[in-house]
């Protein structure tokens, strides 16, 4: 599920970020091997190369405004007035307006979390727990990916889908009601269970409602439903949370979400079985390999973030254990050779992370950044992101153009240096006499080199995987970037702890605390340029 940017809801992500499945991804999606364990019959094909996920505009296809629109009018002519019409034709309209409905609400939430999260940690005396606002999400939604992947397998996608979605609801409900910063982190983990479930339902959905030749229109609407969302969420949440509160952007959003669930009702009920229900029920889900593996490694991501969180002897156990879990998890779902960047498709998956990882890691503290030290307002230091997802469409438009098809590696190196250059600009904004406005050249600038390094990525994976090898290898790249999200925020929140971050007082005003902690902040956004450093390596060896 990128915060929980589109990519991370996705990337996810985002805010953001951040990030979803891939189109190619298993029946199910959820968890990938390299054995391909537990891979259920039945899956859904490989969608077309630049199909999309639940990601950021333009991640893995190309995808502009008003691209809905036209790939809806083209399918609907290739349709040709037969049974399927196109996306927007009777046949499924009413599903594609409520599933399109969910991502924008999704993707809203996503970007208006990064403009009001600063103000919300500041109210609850929870600077020094920050990161764990994001970091719950992008934990509790890997583990969710796996357990909807059994699910929709065994059951069907309706049981996750509508779980997830009152899922996210309620955690919506908890975090905007928090009295504490531990209560509005576990409204965070909640709405992260709740993301899971979701992104991988629709894909489900997506694979048993529609004829193979409109799922790339469906996939590309899911991209397109990002672009207004990530334009007007930090104007609006910028507003909300200075005019009414932060709370409010919490918790206006359940109420939304009940229109498109009654407008895609009738569709999903005719939604056709691809086999009978094994027997069993929750039990055999939640006791499937690829579900205990992602809880593993997720409580082990939590273990290690507190253990770095608390630098003192009694961390060591809650670190030790932390690894032992994380490690062997790792390594058993993603294709063997990621952590060594071996030449090909292990290289791309490790990429991915890298890519997300980094990106979510940095943009997280970009607002409380503006907000803590330059006094900008959460209107104004929510905007300074916006650019990004525009210029990602770009990246993927560019990067898409079939005469820079030989040129492909090369687009991903340049991608990584752009992202590595933008994270290491970002902190200038803490000298005196630099205006405010580098971050957004800055950020509009990485998030043009994402656009060609994560769509190029989804590219690259289809080309490099055999037909029947795809979607286990598509969920490899979404665990990839879940666990980038997860590793990198952790990260993210143990540096600027350590270096005196969670000092920054909740009562503190932006002018007060300028310039009160500014190392904290060079040490996050040094150690994410170096992330993508590494990546630009890493992307020489995707051939």
């Amino acid at each position: 599920m990128t915060a929980d940017r589109p990519h991370d809801f996705g990337t996810g992500a985002g805010t953001g970020t951040g990030t979803g499945p891939h189109p190619g991804s298993a029946e199910g999606a959820g968890i990938g091997t390299d054995e391909g364990a537990d891979a259920a019959p039945g899956a859904v094909p490989p969608a077309a190369p630049g199909a999309e996920s639940i990601a950021p505009p333009g991640a893995e296809i190309t995808a502009t405004p008003g691209h809905l629109a036209r790939t809806a009018a083209a399918a609907d002519d290739d349709g040709g007035g037969g049974p399927d019409g196109g996306i927007l034709g009777r046949a499924h309209r009413a599903l594609t307006l409520g599933i399109v409905s969910v991502v924008s609400l999704v993707a809203f939430e996503a970007s208006a979390v990064n403009t009001a999260m600063p103000v919300a940690a500041r109210a609850l005396d929870g600077i020094g727990l920050y990161a764990f606002g994001f970091s719950a999400f992008f934990t509790a939604s890997l583990f969710a990916m796996a357990l909807a992947g059994e699910w929709s397998d065994r059951r069907g996608p309706l049981g996750p889908l509508f779980s997830g979605i009152a899922a996210f609801g309620t955690g919506l409900l908890i975090a905007g009601a928090a009295r504490s910063m531990g209560m509005f982190i576990v409204g965070r983990g909640v709405q992260g269970i709740g993301g899971g479930l979701v992104v991988v339902s629709l894909y489900v959905v997506v694979g048993r409602a529609y004829p193979e030749r409109l799922r790339p229109s469906i996939m590309a609407s899911f991209s397109a439903a990002w672009v207004v969302p990530v334009i007007v969420g930090p104007l609006v949440a910028g507003t909300v949370t200075e005019h009414l509160g932060w709370r409010w952007v919490f918790l206006a959003i359940p109420a939304l979400i009940l229109l498109p669930l009654v407008v895609m009702l009738p569709a999903l009920r005719t939604l056709p079985r691809t086999r009978p229900a094994p027997a069993g029920g929750v039990r055999q889900v939640l006791g499937s390999r690829r579900c205990l593996l992602a809880l593993a490694v997720a409580v082990g991501a939590c273990l290690l973030q507190y253990a770095g969180q608390h630098p003192a002897w009694s961390a060591l156990l809650p670190a030790a254990a932390g690894l032992a879990l994380l490690v062997p998890g790792i390594v058993r779902l993603l294709p063997r050779g990621t952590f060594r960047a071996a030449r090909g498709l292990p290289s791309v998956v490790l990429l991915r992370g890298l890519a997300a990882g980094a990106l979510v890691a940095a943009e997280s503290f970009i607002p409380l950044m503006l907000v803590t030290q330059r006094g900008l307002s959460a209107t104004v230091a929510g905007l300074s992101l916006t650019g990004g997802g525009l210029t990602w469409a770009l990246g993927s438009y560019v990067q898409s153009r079939p005469r820079l098809e030989p040129y492909r590696e090369r687009l991903m190196v340049l991608g990584m240096v752009l992202l590595a250059l933008a994270i290491a600009l970002v902190p200038l904004v803490l000298l005196d006499g630099v205006p405010a406005g580098i971050v957004a050249a800055a950020w509009t600038l990485g998030g043009f080199g994402m656009g060609l390094n994560i769509s190029s990525a989804g590219v690259l994976l289809l080309k490099l995987s055999r037909p029947e090898e795809a979607g286990s290898n598509s969920a490899s790249l979404q665990m990839s970037d879940a666990l980038g999200n997860v590793t990198f925020v952790g990260l993210g929140g143990v540096l600027f702890v350590a270096f005196g971050g969670g000092e920054i007082g909740a009562s503190a005003s932006g002018a007060s605390a300028a310039m009160s902690h500014p190392a904290a902040f060079v040490a996050v956004f040094a150690m994410m340029a170096a992330v993508a450093l590494a990546g630009s390596v890493t992307a020489c060896r995707v051939k």
